[in-house]
């Protein structure tokens, strides 16, 4: 865990999200159109807290925990830059893996769009989900992302030397077959897991959720160039906004998931 918050120290995850807005776009629309009109929200996981000031901005009460000392420090900050302080009810240093400072049932709904990325046990995988369930009232909604095994893929056969030791047939073979990834060059992200997609639904069902649907995150725009970008925009505003209209109605389509680095699992405690 002290290489994740070490990484994370150094980090710009609100930067990540303003220069890769794509997957901020997608993951919102899709949390706006699922979650409750008002209720108490947590975001677990939840970095700087850019997911939760958009959600406080629209009236929610949220409460907010993550690993990393520092980011919940920005996250507050965050909320008091943008005075929206009153809308949350605790900044938290806390373990996915163990959310028992929450009672029972606390929450309408929970997020939690980070730790999965680096919990590489199952043991750990399943009791962050066990967790995050005994906290989510009856019928609440779920937010989850998880990292694809099949983009990972794709990306280390595009890009060797950025992903070692996915340089290697031997490395790229144990990659798929555990799904567990550290990288050999020292700074780089580490302590990573991926799931198969395949995988993803089931394993949530099994801990006590019913699945409404998974979101590419990035879907079919993923690997647009800003030229590619730049054509569309070119074409005028309304253009423009029936293309992202498109990207946004397709982000669910099951069978271009793949072509997405980010999953969001939608679901509901049974």
């Amino acid at each position: 865990m002290s290489i994740i918050i070490d990484y994370y120290n150094k980090f710009d995850e609100w930067g990540r999200l303003d220069r890769e807005p794509l997957e901020f776009i997608i993951n919102m629309h899709h949390i706006r159109a699922n979650l409750p009109t008002a209720g108490r929200i947590l975001d677990n996981g939840a970095g700087p807290g850019k997911y939760s000031i958009e959600l406080a901005k629209q009236g929610y009460q949220i409460t907010l925990s993550d690993l990393t000392p520092r980011l919940v420090e920005v996250a507050q900050q965050k909320a008091t830059e943008f005075k929206l302080i009153d809308q949350f009810e605790g900044f938290h240093v806390m373990d996915a893996c163990d959310l028992s400072s929450f009672t029972d049932e606390q929450f309408d709904a929970t997020i939690m769009l980070g730790p999965m990325y680096h919990l590489q046990s199952e043991k750990a995988r399943i009791q962050a989900i066990q967790e995050l369930h005994r906290v989510t009232k009856s019928g609440g909604v779920v937010f989850v992302a998880f990292m694809s095994r099949t983009k990972f893929l794709h990306t280390s056969l595009h890009y060797p030397l950025f992903w070692k030791p996915n340089h290697t047939s031997q490395g790229i073979s144990t990659f798929l077959e555990t799904g567990v990834f550290n990288h050999i060059d020292e700074g780089r992200f580490t302590e990573a897991y991926y799931y198969p997609i395949e995988e993803i639904a089931t394993f949530m069902e099994v801990q006590g959720f019913h699945t409404d649907k998974l979101v590419g995150s990035s879907s079919v725009a993923t690997s647009m160039s800003k030229e590619q970008w730049d054509y569309w925009k070119d074409r005028g505003e309304d253009e423009f906004n029936t293309i992202m209209n498109i990207i946004l109605e397709q982000s669910d389509n099951p069978y271009i998931l793949g072509s997405s680095s980010h999953i969001m699992y939608i679901g509901r405690k049974q």
